[in-house]
């Protein structure tokens, strides 16, 4: 058995531990949470952000972590419950190399690929291209099952031969046949990927831009959080491109 020892806050955790990894929903989350740390914190201390967020929060958080001599990452994620839960998550990188060269052995533990992207926030931006990328394969794979179902295909064999096509994706292959059950546990949560999508279309905004998936998914997911579906599986979208045939599920 291992010895495990139980912090009763974030200041104490930060003096018992060199390297400290922070997981939560949202960006104020993120800077309270470094806040409490603060105390803590020391020179030899790394603090790593696998949450989402923007690249400015991201950015603030490290200059708060500076100021003790400690080094911070941000080190969002990718691969959903089962790369997590099997220990083959992406993980894109913002920082300084040689920090990262530090934490690395801890972080092969949970991350299959490990990529520096760049300075503080390189991460982040990283994430947010991924969760457009995300909302779009979401938005295709929901449209199409549901108009091969439209069409009284056997689905099980739709899903079969276009996996193994051109058009085979994560997203078809984990969440196809779950959808078409009406099964959409989490997951990842369809209320979280909307404010990573608000993330980014904040992004695309500061650069003078709209991105067509990013709006028309937004709206979608609001849809779905007003229905009660926030806290189910994003594949849940499912439900709204069935009833543009007709079903009401």
């Amino acid at each position: 058995a291992h010895p495990i020892m139980v912090a009763t806050t974030p200041a104490a955790l930060a003096q018992h531990c060199e390297l400290i990894l922070i997981s939560v929903s949202r960006d104020q989350d993120l800077l309270d949470i470094i806040e409490q740390l603060l105390p803590g914190l020391r020179a030899d201390n790394i603090v790593i952000d696998t949450s989402t967020v923007s690249p400015d929060t991201a950015r603030q958080a490290a200059a708060v972590v500076s100021t003790t001599g400690a080094e911070f990452l941000d080190a969002p994620v990718s691969g959903g419950v089962e790369g997590a839960r099997n220990a083959k998550l992406a993980m894109m990188i913002g920082g300084l190399p040689e920090t990262l060269a530090r934490a690395e052995p801890v972080l092969q533990t949970i991350a299959a690929r490990i990529v520096h992207m760049g300075p503080v926030g390189s991460g982040q931006a990283t994430k947010a291209v991924n969760q457009i990328m995300v909302a779009g394969i979401n938005q295709a794979v929901t449209e199409a099952l549901a108009f091969g179902e439209a069409l009284q295909l056997p689905m099980d064999k739709v899903i079969e031969v276009i996996s193994q096509g051109a058009a085979g994706n994560w997203f078809l292959a984990q969440r196809g046949a779950t959808m078409l059950q009406g099964k959409f546990e989490p997951g990842f949560k369809v209320a979280l990927h909307h404010k990573d999508l608000a993330l980014c279309k904040a992004i695309a905004e500061q650069l003078g831009a709209q991105l067509p998936v990013v709006e028309m998914t937004l709206i979608h997911y609001k849809r779905l959080i007003e229905a009660g579906y926030g806290e189910a599986d994003t594949s849940a979208l499912f439900r709204q491109k069935q009833e543009l045939f007709g079903v009401k599920p």
